[in-house]
Order: C-alpha cells, then structure tokens, then sequence
C-alpha cells in the first residue's frame, strides 16, 4: 500500500541520513535567568504538571513518529513503555494508514506495555473531509486514544509524489470535526511552524491545544524530497521560527501551547517553558534509542529530565509555575 511505503521511507531516512533543519529553532536568542542564590535545594524541584486534565510527572511529550510498518510497532512499543514508566506523554504517528489498512492497526496499539499515559492519534489535516468523522473517531478509539492531533503540513505534502496540495476548506473540517467529537482535539504542525495568526484561527474552530512545531527541527521537506527526488532543497529550511511561533501564539490563545521543533536538551525544554509552553514536544532524539529498546528512550529522556530539573535548581523554581518568566533574550 502507497501510504504503508512512504511509512517504510520516512523511517528509513530518518535513521539513516541527516534530516535535521540547517536553521536554528530561536531558543539560542533566549537564555535562562541564572540565580546565583537559590534559596532551594536541588531536591526541592518539582517537575509534575498537568495537560487537558491529564497529569505528567514532567512537561515533555514524545511526539509523533511513525505507525504502519512491522519496525514502526516495535518503535511505539519502546516508546510508549518508556513514557509510562517516566509518567510523561506520547504521541502516535500518522493513522492514514490504519484507516486505509486495518490489517496493520496493531502497529499503532500500546496500551498494553502503556495503559495510563496521555495518548494522542494522529491525522493529517487534509485527510479529515476524505477519511470523514466516523471513521477517525473509530480510529481513536482503536489505540484507545485520548486525544487526536490534526497535523498541519502543506510545505510536506508538496514533497511528496501526489501530495495533497488543494487546501481550500481544511480550517473548516477541523471545525467540524471539534463540534463532532466528545474528545480534544490538538492542532500540530510537522516542522514549518503555526504563526499567531493561524494559531487564533485554530482556537476559534475549537481545537484544544496547538503544537507549534516550529523549524529548526527534523525538515520533513527534506525527508521526502529525499524519497521522491524533487529539487526542494531551498525548501529545506523553510518555516518559522520554534522560538518566533510561542512568541507569537502564547501572546494571541488561551489554550495550552506544546513547544516542539528542535528541542534537543533539557535545558531547551526549560527555555520553552519558561517563555510560557504548557509541554516540550521531542521526536529525533528518541527514534534512534527507540528502534533499539525502550531502556535506551528511558535513559534518552532521563537525561533530558535531569537536563530540566537542573535548569529549574539553577533559576530557583520549585516547580513549572515558577519556572515561569525566568527567561530573557540574550
């Protein structure tokens, strides 16, 4: 199956060649405020917080990766047995090819080795109207989901060999699609970025959180380009900013903010926190570990953690609410 395929690539060419973004993510602008008497213990740091009524004991989010593909369930499994036993969340990689394939929905299920985590599915925004409601809502409740993320990605989509590229309409299915269903429903971008104003559109069709997935992360135009051939390589770096898009998002919505977009180290994860993003969404860092066993993203994340709870010693936040403004453009 086409979707099955392209799957298969995206894997392969994210663990073997170098898809990272050639730009920055803007966290370097920023620097946190260092407190050079703390008044704290490192002990004291409490890194627990909460996201659409569900509790992590830290703010990071394993973002979407893959699904599909016989290599793809065990990818998910180490991924999601990590997140359960850190207490974090996680999401899953594109359902397209569930929905066009149920014989590989298993690829997709965790609940087994993960049963108490945040879990979102996943489903591209240009696929809403063609895929239809009921269908993505039994997709949802397939892997037992608890939200579903509605990817936003039409520089990629340009990449790849018959690409949806007509988005005339797309803003209106998610707003249908947030009236249809009784759970949240989390608008992301792939690696581009969601500008302020986009944002404020997104909030007003209903979507729940929004995942900013800014540039200077993973290049998805890069990954597929690759794939297919097609001379985009001035596109590899397109986008905004991860840095530019919470400043422009967290100043315009209400709702919670995910940071995502080349958040490689705790301490970016801190950055993005304390600029006011409700959850650090990582991806790269952890396919590579992942593909090989859920201890490697267990020690991955635990380092990341670590990364975080130190940053937060370092500025004097007890916990992610102080954490809050210690934050300033260097």
């Amino acid at each position: 199956m086409k979707t099955q395929k392209r799957k298969l690539g995206h894997l392969s060419v994210c663990l073997s060649r170098d898809v990272q973004s050639g730009r920055p993510n803007g966290l370097e602008r920023y620097e946190l405020v260092h407190d050079a008497l703390p008044e704290m213990g490192r002990e004291d740091v409490n890194t627990s917080t909460s996201f659409l009524g569900h509790d992590f004991s830290a703010p990071i989010f394993i973002e979407a990766m893959t699904g599909g593909t016989s290599q793809a369930s065990k990818i998910n499994r180490n991924l999601a047995k990590a997140a359960e036993e850190l207490g974090i969340g996680m999401g899953m990689g594109s359902q397209r090819a569930m929905i066009e394939g149920p014989a590989v929905a298993p690829t997709y299920e965790v609940r087994k080795v993960a049963p108490h985590i945040f879990l979102a599915g996943n489903i591209g925004a240009a696929q809403i109207t063609e895929i239809g409601v009921g269908k993505l809502v039994r997709a949802v409740k397939r892997i037992k989901a608890d939200a579903l993320a509605v990817h936003l990605n039409p520089a990629q989509e340009v990449a790849q060999d018959g690409g949806h590229v007509k988005w005339t309409g797309v803003l209106e299915s998610i707003r249908d699609l947030c009236a249809a269903v009784d759970f949240p429903v989390i608008a992301k971008e792939v690696g581009c970025g969601i500008s302020g104003d986009v944002a404020v559109r997104l909030e007003k069709a209903g979507v729940a959180a929004i995942d900013v997935a800014g540039a200077g992360g993973t290049s998805w135009v890069k990954v597929d380009s690759i794939i297919t051939g097609k001379p985009l390589d001035n596109f590899y770096d397109w986008g905004i900013a991860t840095a530019e898009c919470l400043e422009q998002c967290l100043q315009r919505v209400k709702v919670p903010v995910i940071a995502s977009g080349g958040i490689r180290t705790g301490i970016d994860a801190a950055k993005a926190l304390a600029m006011g993003a409700s959850l650090a969404g990582i991806a790269l860092p952890l396919l590579k570990p992942a593909a090989r066993s859920s201890a490697a993203v267990k020690e991955a994340l635990e380092r990341i953690i670590m990364e975080l709870e130190t940053s937060m010693f370092l500025v004097s936040a007890r916990n992610i609410e102080e954490l809050r403004g210690k934050i300033a453009k260097s």
